[in-house]
């Protein structure tokens, strides 16, 4: 592709290193038959490997100049859009199967296409992203330590997380302040079946304190809901297990 300058208000960053690229590509693996779907393919850094071993490709990509670019390209369909607008629910049953979806996610909204996704994740095998190493760290963690917080709970209930890769600044260009890894995401074939939003709101309210006792936060807000069951509130936040979290909001659906 001719040069392109990346736009900092859509967060570009280019990937440039082959080998990462390459290891990134074996980590997708992807099968002929699969639908594979690319969030912000840019220049085709990874776009260009993925087509060597599956046709066609689809690209969501919201800037048009680069959607042009790809839209030349034999074996991609390129869906010119803001991520967080696209329907995946109505591209997957076009599609007549279930997605797999990847992606250099841009670090400004990483978290809101995360949860934008969530909604749709019936609808997806699996998702393989490069992110900020601070957020797939968060995304991963294990209870009791600093990175364990409101985005593990919300994604870990729904999803088997792992961090693949580490990516270092100079893979990129123009190369970002931050450390990069590549995050796989499977979701679970028989998940715990709660109310997400009231899951969603309850573990924001447990982690909006998160240096105080369970009580200041969680126990209050629980005390609205008129819940009179055994719960650990002599605990902070980030000790409690996912499935803790689950088993709670699970019972508070029962009781309304």
């Amino acid at each position: 592709m001719a040069q392109h300058i990346a736009r900092k208000r859509f967060g570009q960053h280019f990937l440039t290193d082959v080998n990462i690229i390459q290891s990134i590509v074996d980590a997708i693996d992807p099968r002929s038959g699969e639908t594979v779907v690319e969030i912000g393919p840019g220049l085709g850094a990874m776009t260009i490997p993925l087509l060597d071993r599956i046709k066609p490709l689809t690209v969501i990509e919201l800037d048009r100049d680069l959607a042009a670019k790809l839209r030349s390209r034999d074996g991609l369909e390129v869906i010119e859009s803001d991520v967080l607008k696209v329907d995946f629910a109505a591209l997957a049953a076009a599609k007549g199967q279930r997605l797999r979806v990847v992606g250099n996610l841009p670090y400004n909204i990483s978290s809101p296409i995360l949860f934008h996704l969530l909604g749709y994740v019936e609808h997806v095998v699996d998702q393989h992203f490069m992110l900020q190493k601070e957020v797939v760290d968060r995304m991963a963690a294990s209870p009791c330590c600093k990175d364990y917080g409101r985005l593990t709970v919300m994604l870990q209930w729904r999803y088997a997380i792992e961090s693949v890769l580490d990516v270092p600044p100079s893979a990129f260009d123009p190369p970002p302040r931050v450390e990069s890894a590549i995050v796989r995401m499977q979701p679970y074939a028989k998940p715990p079946e709660l109310d997400r939003k009231l899951f969603g709101e309850m573990v924001a309210v447990a982690f909006s304190q998160r240096r105080k006792l369970l009580r200041h936060s969680l126990g209050v807000w629980l005390a609205t809901k008129g819940f009179g069951g055994q719960f650990d509130l002599q605990r902070r936040a980030e000790e409690v297990p996912v499935a803790e979290f689950v088993a709670l909001a699970q019972v508070l659906a029962k009781a309304d």
